[in-house]
């Protein structure tokens, strides 16, 4: 308990200094309120376009990318994952609910981009979200290690 509430405070500290992505509150997918403005757009939707647009937001820019472009190319990574059978636990209840029902979209290339985003997401050189984690190393090391099992479940 004592070493989730120093995180809990470092990730506060790190993300008070750091206007760019301040509605962040912990290393997870939906921990950030960018993340879940964007899932309250999936629930709109009767299709996986929001994930492509995501992607493609995070894909346009590849010199560098912004925290939240970041932040929701993430979630809808793992909403990715979610529909083809790998999903993480603790998945927001509307992404849950949103997921169910639905079939794994045919592969028209979203894994391919997905894949693409979360690895220029996890670049130091171009990357706000990851350089923003970097000045938490504690903290830093999880968020990695977060996004290479999200690698792996998109396979």
């Amino acid at each position: 308990m004592e070493l989730r509430v120093a995180k809990a405070v470092s990730c506060l500290l790190l993300f008070s200094s750091a206007a760019a992505f301040a509605g962040a509150w912990d290393i997870g997918p939906f921990d950030n309120d960018d993340a879940l403005d964007w899932v309250w757009e999936l629930n709109e939707s009767k299709d996986v376009a929001p994930l492509g647009r995501a992607f493609d937001d995070v894909l346009r820019s590849p010199r560098y990318v912004e925290a939240p472009a970041a932040g929701v190319a993430i979630a809808a990574a793992e909403v990715l994952a979610a529909l083809r059978g790998n999903a993480r636990d603790g998945l927001p209840v509307e992404v849950t609910t949103w997921v169910e029902g639905r079939k794994p979209p045919a592969d028209s290339g979203l894994s391919l981009k997905a894949t693409k985003a979360i690895t220029l997401i996890m670049d130091d050189d171009v990357s706000e979200l990851a350089q923003l984690w970097s000045d938490a190393p504690e903290l830093a090391k999880d968020w990695r290690a977060n996004l290479e099992d999200l690698l792996l479940r998109l396979q």
